[in-house]
Formats: C-alpha cells, sequence, structure tokens
C-alpha cells in the first residue's frame, strides 16, 4: 500500500494531517510516520502520512500557482474565501472547494468519506473542517483537520 501512496519530504509543522497554515514554520523533525532513509538527509514521510501532507498541501496551495512548472489545475480555490463573510454562503463555497481539490488527488476514492465542520472550535473570521477520504490502496481511512481564514 505504501507504494501506491508514495513517499515525500514531510514539509508540515507538528504531527502530518492536524492541519496546517501556509504561515508555518517548516518542520523536519522526526515523527510519526516519517522514514528515516539517511541519517544526515531530509527526513520523508511515506503511506498515509504522506497521503495526509499532500492533502493539506494540496488544499493549501491556491490553484494555478504552479501554473509556470506545468501543474495549473493543482491546488484548491480555498484562497477564494478570503475577504468573505463567515456564513453558510461561505461555509458551502468552502465545502465545495474542498471537493474539488480532493477529486483531483488520485491517491484517494472518488467519494469522499466524510467533510465536516468544527463550527464550535472556529474563530470569528476562520472555518475548521475535518475532511476524511478512502485510500484507493484500501486501509482504514486518511483523516486531515485544515482551518481556513476569510
Amino acid at each position: 500500500m505504501n507504494d501506491v501512496l508514495g513517499t515525500d519530504l514531510r514539509v508540515l509543522l507538528g504531527p502530518p494531517a492536524m492541519g496546517a497554515h501556509d504561515g508555518s514554520a517548516l518542520d523536519l523533525r522526526l515523527g510519526a510516520g516519517v522514514v528515516d532513509r539517511a541519517a544526515d538527509g531530509p527526513l520523508l514521510l511515506d503511506g498515509r502520512h504522506n497521503l495526509g501532507q499532500a492533502l493539506v498541501l494540496r488544499l493549501l496551495t491556491p490553484r494555478g500557482a504552479l501554473s509556470d512548472l506545468g501543474h495549473g489545475e493543482y491546488g484548491s480555490r480555498l484562497h477564494e474565501l478570503i475577504g468573505e463573510r463567515k456564513d453558510e454562503a461561505s461555509r458551502a463555497r468552502c465545502k465545495t472547494f474542498v471537493l474539488e481539490a480532493v477529486a483531483a488527488e488520485p491517491r484517494v476514492e472518488d467519494e469522499v468519506v466524510e467533510l465536516a465542520f468544527d463550527i464550535a472550535s472556529e474563530g470569528p473570521s476562520e472555518l475548521r473542517f475535518l475532511l476524511t477520504v478512502q485510500p484507493v490502496a484500501g486501509g482504514e481511512p486518511v483523516s486531515v483537520g485544515l482551518g481556513v481564514d476569510l
């Protein structure tokens, strides 16, 4: 299963898939799911942990930001929510943007297992959600949490 889900550099702050913010510091410390392939080299993630990180990075990257590298469709439209009012319309748009981005990830099944907003933990100008997807390789679903500033 790990071969299908891939291996990549660990680039998210804190435990993989626990949330991220594109202004956070880069953290390459050894942790859960990290493959230490070279004592002096960069830390790597594989399997489910890599998939969780990949989903967060896809959601945090504005769609079109990687056009010059030939990946114009990579990313999400969550950045379009900046400046929006926090209401049911922005929550619905957030859900749409998340589902669009996840649909473009080839390592997950087409249908999202769950997308739930954590309204109780949201600040006055943010939306928080927990996304759960099923890897195409099988196994347990993978969940990632993310906060989106408005």
